[in-house]
């Protein structure tokens, strides 16, 4: 086991999210529910006074609307406690269980605020696979879930929440089943303005559940991809037997983890020590890993790599000894890229990031590099190690699941989901510029004849041409969404009068009359469109799909082939 990195290198460094403390406690979750980040700094004249993360959303009264309007300072945690950036992961994971906390502030030796460490950074980031893959969920599982029922108001299931130190209830759905809410779902009602609603209409359905009996690693895997911090334990009966998240894995390895730490810093200090003396000894070390090895000397000449580099890039220790790590250059990179490396190198010793290179055949690939400098005992630089990994199927992968989950299958384009978070980000966005915007309820007329008569995959075929239609008649700021079948939904953004929206809905049916070529037949399609406007037609994205929808079956009523504005009336 290797020695754990410091905890500068696993902390939310991207940037610091903070406001001032007569923030309202709406706008302040609205900034944290954009970032997905699970806290933010409370910051006066330059200096931090205190610190609101999801926990602490729990505190407020859903029941009182005024709630939401009052300053952030008045719920805020402080002080805020923190790190120095050099200390180890090891040493962070005993201050989180001797003080409670699950957020630190990291500084480095001038007092200068780095980032902020989780409690999930680092249950992602100690090097827990070989225990998670040996203990099973069930060993994990603190106690029972906690269970609400879905006619149970928001007020009542934030204080339960807060009362028992939960970061998340199942909610009993009836027969809609069972649901979750989170301390992340909270932060973002609070966001939204959400009044007292009731818990089964706020909560995220379906429950994602792993069995009891099925290695921690598996429940790790499923909260990555799926990009969420809680499941549902299930027996073999398929019953709900617990909640698991990132703190419960956290919590169940410590104690066993720390023991192996003491022992791997040990022996990885005693290494160090010998390895200042010869660079033998530390070639013998690192000839085994399966990360890519590189040594170089303090004029960045290459002097060693190991075999996991050869494999990695396919060059020989014959072919790049000498030479400069330039060799590998994929010319992505501009000087700059290259200068706050250098500059980190310098100031702190170390460089960790994401580098494109190329391989011996030409090949680019996406690595993980971490550059450490090596010094003597009077602190001078005597070489430089590369570690590195590659990870071009990891982001590939990643890529592959966003697409999966944000975009529709067929023809590209967001689907329901993604259109709910763009409609709810551009509602907030119109809301303090008080601007206009559109939503607008699209569906091919006598659809289902085409797909009778021709095919399936000549229906396809129409809903691809008529996507390419609708994206040429449409901005580079506006959304155009597939909900599914011929429904379409099209997001107009930041309009200044009503007339910009009759305009894009005559030039849509006027683009769609010219007829389509399909399997070398000629089809006339028509469509019907459904509008609704923010703020006359509802205040809420659900509100105004619904609008939008009702106004899109009036156009059908009214002869199809055109579009209608939505009315209350």
């Amino acid at each position: 086991m290797g020695r754990p990195l410091p905890i500068s290198r696993i902390m939310h460094s991207g940037f610091l999210l903070h406001c001032s403390p007569d923030t309202p406690i709406a706008d302040a979750a609205a900034q944290m529910a954009e970032r997905s980040v699970s806290s933010i700094l409370i910051t006066e004249n330059g200096q931090v006074t205190g610190i609101w993360t999801e926990r602490d959303a729990l505190t407020i009264d859903f029941s009182e609307p005024a709630s939401f309007e009052r300053p952030i300072s008045s719920v805020m945690s402080s002080p805020v406690l923190t790190l120095p950036g050099d200390m180890d992961a090891g040493e962070a994971a005993l201050r989180f269980r001797d003080t409670g906390k699950r957020h630190f502030l990291i500084v480095d030796e001038s007092g200068s605020h780095l980032g902020i460490l989780s409690q999930t950074d680092l249950a992602l980031n100690q090097g827990l696979e070989p225990y998670l893959r040996l203990r099973e969920v069930s060993t994990a599982i603190p106690h029972p879930p906690l269970v609400v029922d879905g006619q149970v108001a928001l007020a009542e299931v934030a204080a339960i929440m807060h009362r028992h130190q939960a970061g998340a209830v199942v909610v009993d759905c009836h027969d809609e089943g069972l649901g979750i809410l989170t301390e992340r779902d909270i932060v973002r009602l609070i966001a939204c303005n959400t009044g007292n609603a009731l818990a089964a209409d706020l909560a995220i359905r379906p429950l994602l559940t792993v069995s009891e009996s099925e290695p921690l690693i598996r429940a790790r895997d499923l909260l990555i991809n799926h990009r969420i911090r809680h499941l549902a334990v299930t027996n073999s009966r398929g019953e709900v037997t617990g909640l698991i998240g990132y703190n419960d894995m956290l919590a169940g390895a410590e104690q066993m983890y720390l023991d192996d730490l003491r022992e791997a810093l040990e022996q990885r200090d005693r290494a160090l020590a010998k390895s200042r003396q010869t660079l033998q000894l530390a070639e013998r070390v690192i000839e085994s890993s399966f990360e890519g090895i590189m040594v170089t000397d303090r004029d960045v000449n290459i002097e060693f790599v190991n075999p996991a580099f050869t494999h990695l890039t396919g060059y020989s220790p014959d072919e790049v000894v000498g030479k400069t790590p330039q060799l590998l250059s994929s010319g992505r990179h501009d000087d700059e890229f290259y200068q706050r490396m250098w500059n980190s190198l310098v100031t702190h010793g170390y460089w960790r990031g994401e580098v494109w290179n190329r391989r011996k055949t030409g090949e680019i690939y996406l690595e993980l590099l971490t550059i450490t400098a090596i010094t003597d005992s009077n602190g001078n630089t005597t070489h430089y190690a590369g570690l590195f990994t590659d990870i071009t199927q990891n982001r590939k992968n990643e890529e592959q699941i966003r697409q999966l989950a944000y975009y529709d299958a067929l023809t590209g384009i967001p689907n329901r989901r993604l259109l709910e978070d763009r409609l709810e980000h551009a509602i907030r966005h119109a809301h303090r510029r008080s601007s206009l915007l559109a939503v607008m309820f699209m569906d091919l007329d006598h659809f289902k004849n085409v797909n009778d008569r021709l095919g399936h995959a000549a229906g396809d075929e129409l809903l691809l041409q008529f996507t390419r239609r609708v994206q040429s008649c449409l901005r580079e700021d506006d959304t155009l969404a597939r909900l599914g079948g011929d429904e379409f939904i099209v997001l107009l953004p930041d309009l200044e009068h009503p007339d910009d929206v009759y305009q894009v809905a005559e030039r849509l049916i006027a683009r769609n009359d010219d007829p389509y070529r399909i399997n070398g037949e000629s089809l006339k399609m028509g469509s019907s469109i459904g509008i609704s406007l923010y703020p006359r037609d509802g205040a809420t994205a659900s509100e105004l799909l619904q609008g939008a929808d009702i106004a899109m079956y009036r156009a059908k009523q009214d002869g199809r082939n055109l579009f209608r504005l939505f009315s209350g009336e």
